[in-house]
């Protein structure tokens, strides 16, 4: 794999990143999981091609920028998450009524 591959593969990883983002700004959240698949396969992919690259300074430097924008991103998403994921939580373990949670959730009444 050439380097261009390598950080096209990346850069493809990192725009999925903030897609979810938005869908999670947006409380997109059926949205987020089609794009948690996608940067999954994303991710898969580069684990698989990943064959020791070797990489310039400055290239080190791009994909330490990239990893620190997605894992960025990917700590804002679970702090999006986490009040609704608490609420479902007490949902399952029965400690709030459901219409309230889903109310809350989705909208629903």
């Amino acid at each position: 794999m050439t380097n261009a591959d390598y950080f096209a593969r990346y850069e493809a990883i990192a725009a999925v990143s903030e897609r979810m983002l938005c869908a999670a700004r947006g409380a997109h959240w059926d949205d987020l999981i089609d794009l948690q698949e996608e940067y999954r396969h994303l991710v898969d992919a580069l684990k698989a091609a990943d064959g020791g690259t070797q990489l310039s300074t400055h290239e080190r430097a791009r994909k330490f920028e990239l990893i620190r924008q997605i894992l960025a991103d990917d700590a804002a998403i679970r702090e999006l998450a986490s009040p609704c994921m608490t609420r479902l939580a007490a949902l399952f373990a029965g400690r709030t009524r459901p219409g309230r949670v889903l109310q809350e959730l989705y909208g629903v009444r």
